[in-house]
Order: C-alpha cells, then sequence, then structure tokens
C-alpha cells in the first residue's frame, strides 16, 4: 500500500441501514495528516452476466430504474445475497430474470462500480450454451426480455441506446474475450 495516499480511518458512523444497504459518514486522516470526512454506502456486492445464445444474440433486459428514472437497456445483473459466492448469484440471476439454465460461464472481471463513495464491487460474467427456459422474476421486479445481436449490441453502446455502465464494460469485455478465443 502507498502510504502518500492512504486514507486513515479515525471514527465512523452509521447514518442509514436499508435493505440493500448502509450509509456511513466517516472522519478520515489524510496523508497530509489533515482531518476530513468521508461518505461511505457500503453495498454487499453484486454480479452481472452476458448470456450469449447459439444465435450469437446477447439476451438483455429493458428495465425502469427509479433513481435514474428511465427505463435502461441491461444485461442480467442482481445483488449478492447473504455470503453467497458470485458464481451461484450469476446462476440464479440468469434463472430468474431471462430463463437461462446452466451454461459455461466466464469470469470476465470484477469492477469497483462507484469507488468514490461506495465498496459495492460486481463480478461480470460471459455465460454461453445455455438452455432457454421461462423467467421467474421477483415479486417486485419486472422486466422485459430482448435479444440482441452481438454487433448490434456494439451499434447501441456507441449511440447511447446501451449507457448502463456494467451493461457495456460486460459487452465490450465479452466481445474481446469471444475475439481472443
Amino acid at each position: 500500500m502507498d502510504k502518500n495516499l492512504y486514507e486513515e480511518k479515525v471514527s465512523s458512523q452509521e447514518i442509514f441501514k436499508g435493505k440493500i444497504l448502509k450509509l456511513y459518514f466517516d472522519k478520515v486522516k489524510l496523508p497530509n495528516n489533515r482531518i476530513t470526512t468521508r461518505e461511505k454506502i457500503e453495498h454487499p456486492g453484486a454480479v452481472s452476466i452476458v448470456p450469449i445464445n447459439k444465435e450469437n444474440e446477447v439476451i438483455l433486459v429493458k428495465q425502469y430504474r427509479y433513481p435514474v428514472g428511465i427505463v435502461l437497456i441491461e444485461i442480467p445483473a442482481g445483488k449478492l445475497d447473504d455470503k453467497e459466492p458470485p458464481i451461484e448469484c450469476a446462476m440464479r440471476e440468469l434463472r430468474e430474470e431471462v430463463g437461462g439454465h446452466g451454461g459455461n460461464f466466464i469470469h470476465l472481471a470484477q469492477i469497483f462500480t462507484s469507488p468514490g463513495f461506495s465498496d459495492e464491487k460486481m463480478d461480470i460474467y460471459l455465460v454461453q450454451n445455455f438452455e432457454e427456459k421461462e423467467n421467474n422474476l421477483d415479486d417486485d421486479e419486472f422486466l422485459q426480455v430482448i435479444k440482441i445481436k452481438l454487433e448490434d449490441c456494439l451499434k447501441m453502446i456507441k449511440n447511447g441506446e446501451i449507457n448502463d455502465a456494467k451493461s457495456i464494460i460486460g459487452i465490450l469485455l465479452a466481445r474481446d474475450y469471444l475475439e481472443i478465443k
């Protein structure tokens, strides 16, 4: 660890505890010994999946996202349940959101989604050779499953139709993995 960059936690106060996350107001000592504050969201972690079927279509979801107030086109994703391994979460989310069963899961990356204020880590997987069945959504989950050719997804990223960060990263990593293979 580079001591010239490290910030040492001096104190921490939990401000909010919700169903998914906790919010903290921390005091930290900077490398120059000054004290300042940081707001931090603690998150259980998440996964996202780039399911590509035999027709070279990416199975995506259209979903209204309340915080941004619009419908987004995204790769399937979800938060980890209590101490759930990421690969198990990926398999569960694939089944629930798009009805994908089995398949070959390839771990593409682990990313920090918003490290300026959150500790959320997200594992991104490519999955192929899965069986397509009916999805099984949670009671509070409303989405539309769509299938788009991989090359069309790339065009949609360029023209701003796909603008969700995890989806852009996942689709580009999947494209690179499939080209290099």
